[in-house]
């Protein structure tokens, strides 16, 4: 029997610890009270009783200014490192078996993606609580757009990105319809009224968050397409535009709700997902 190289052991030991496992749910856990913080406020924004569009960065900035704000926002940290860290073992380690075809290699691009996010994350988290202010999602869309767009095609780079935000936005409605984050659950751990409220949390959350990716994507390329970096927008920016539709408070309300139904998705993942 051939032994195993460096890389083969490496990798059976990371697929095997209960601790990066543990890692995976913390994080998932973060990540769900993150997006439950923004819906709270947007829905404040929307019956207009002191609430505000914002991001992630945004929502924890708001945290802070708690008298236990600071404490959680540690907890959040934590929780936002232990999600980049799952994402990277993915990544490298090959954790869920995706492979090096280039099916398996755009999975990796992609957990590699969503690990850089959520370290930058971390890094915003570690800043607000030094009590460094923060730039919003949309003055650092319309300064990185503005730069890009300062390079040689760089018109055509921020409009393949705001398609490429399109497509995520595509990607996530048709999972949330699809119901295509039930392979990736332990559901014969479920009861059946986990299953049906788990199910539809996740159907409700990510059809909101196909609403705002594909808000953010298309200003983007609007962005692209009249030469105006101040066109590209974040999430508080998507949410704002909602906002300020004619029928924004519905409009803001129900995405709101979205966003809130996928923090409990969240929960959920973080409870059944095979990690």
């Amino acid at each position: 029997m051939t032994a195993a190289t460096g890389p083969d052991r490496a990798r059976h030991q990371v697929e095997n610890a209960d601790w990066l496992n543990a890692l995976a749910r913390v994080g998932l856990v973060a990540k769900g009270a993150s997006f439950a913080l923004v819906g709270i406020l947007a829905i404040k924004l929307a019956v207009e009783s002191g609430g505000k569009a914002t991001s992630r960065q945004g929502a924890l900035q708001s945290l802070a200014q708690h008298s236990f704000g600071k404490f959680l926002l540690i907890l959040l940290a934590v929780g936002f490192a232990a999600y980049a860290l799952w994402r990277f073992a993915q990544t490298f380690f090959d954790k869920n078996d995706v492979g090096a075809g280039a099916k398996g290699l755009a999975k990796r691009t992609g957990y590699f993606g969503r690990g850089t996010i959520y370290a930058s994350l971390t890094y915003s988290t570690v800043k607000i609580i030094s009590g460094a202010a923060q730039k919003s999602q949309n003055q650092k869309a319309h300064k990185t757009t503005a730069t890009v767009l300062s390079w040689p095609a760089g018109k055509w780079i921020v409009g393949a990105a705001g398609l490429v935000l399109i497509g995520v936005g595509l990607w996530n409605g048709y999972r949330g319809v699809e119901k295509k984050f039930l392979k990736n659950w332990m559901t014969e751990k479920m009861s059946s009224s986990a299953q049906s409220w788990g199910s539809r949390s996740g159907v409700v959350g990510l059809l909101a968050r196909m609403v705002v990716f594909a808000l953010i994507g298309i200003f983007v390329v609007k962005a692209a397409h009249d030469y105006n970096p101040r066109e590209a927008i974040g999430l508080d920016g998507a949410l704002q535009k909602l906002a300020n539709h004619s029928y924004g408070s519905w409009l803001l309300g129900i995405v709101a709700a979205g966003l809130l139904a996928y923090a409990v998705f969240c929960l959920f993942e973080a409870r059944y997902r095979k990690v």
